[in-house]
């Protein structure tokens, strides 16, 4: 087990480096004498879990380690791992959480916890997210969504149909990292979403929150910013 422990060490100074690293700096970072690294290193690069450099002489994770990472991804059930996320927000906020997956055109309900008010918003399994009239609509759209051609369907009074500003708007979304829906898919529903990304950027999924408008408001959108953020953050880094 120790020697398992020290491969780790080796892997773990590897990846933190983000370069390439020779072995005093590896025996360096993890405190192991340079014979035993040496020793690490060679059965390392043998399983191609670390890349040997000839022309530096130094070290850097190898290409089984993505071959690695890519099968424990597909392997991943997105829906299990966030179940117990939305289950905190929902005790949290006292709101409607959901899980949503990115489609071509829009985004899906995969799973939800309902709020545990008398009076809540009402979703399922299955239902679409509206690209323009939804908060988990429009992180889609800063992550690699596209609008429908045509017109934009008016829900609501409130519903954005200008595609100039509904741009705009994605644009803050973009730099604020959450987006938000005030009345705009149906009129006493207000929500809030952000995106899952992947180390690359890519959107895995979005978490949300919604809520009729009379508890839901804005301030207390705000408020359920920071945790829906941090759990989804926490859920990225499984991918």
């Amino acid at each position: 087990m120790g020697s398992v422990q020290r491969a780790i060490d080796v892997l773990d100074a590897l990846a933190e480096a983000r370069t390439e690293l020779g072995t005093n700096e590896i025996a360096r970072r993890t405190g192991i004498n340079v014979s035993s690294i040496s020793r690490l290193l060679s059965t390392l690069t043998s399983a191609g879990l670390v890349q040997h450099i000839p022309s530096t002489g130094r070290y850097r994770l190898g290409i089984r380690i993505l071959q690695l990472a890519g099968a424990a991804r597909e392997g991943l059930d997105v829906r299990s791992l966030a179940r117990p996320f939305l289950e905190e927000l929902t005790t949290i906020t006292g709101e409607t959480s959901t899980l949503s997956l990115p489609g071509t055109h829009d985004l899906l309900t995969i799973d939800f916890v309902p709020s545990p008010q008398s009076v809540q918003s009402v979703t399922h399994v299955g239902r679409n997210s509206v690209a323009h009239a939804t908060a988990a609509g429009k992180v889609f759209l800063v992550w690699g969504g596209t609008l429908p051609e045509g017109d934009l369907t008016r829900y609501t009074d409130r519903t954005t149909t200008d595609r100039t500003v509904l741009y705009q708007e994605i644009d803050r979304v973009r730099e604020r990292g959450w987006a938000q829906a005030v009345g705009e898919r149906e009129d006493d529903l207000n929500a809030i979403a952000v995106p899952v990304l992947d180390g690359t950027g890519i959107l895995i999924a979005v978490l949300g929150l919604q809520g009729p408008a009379g508890r839901f408001t804005p301030r207390a959108m705000r408020a359920a910013i920071e945790p829906l953020s941090d759990r989804a953050a926490v859920l990225a880094s499984a991918f």
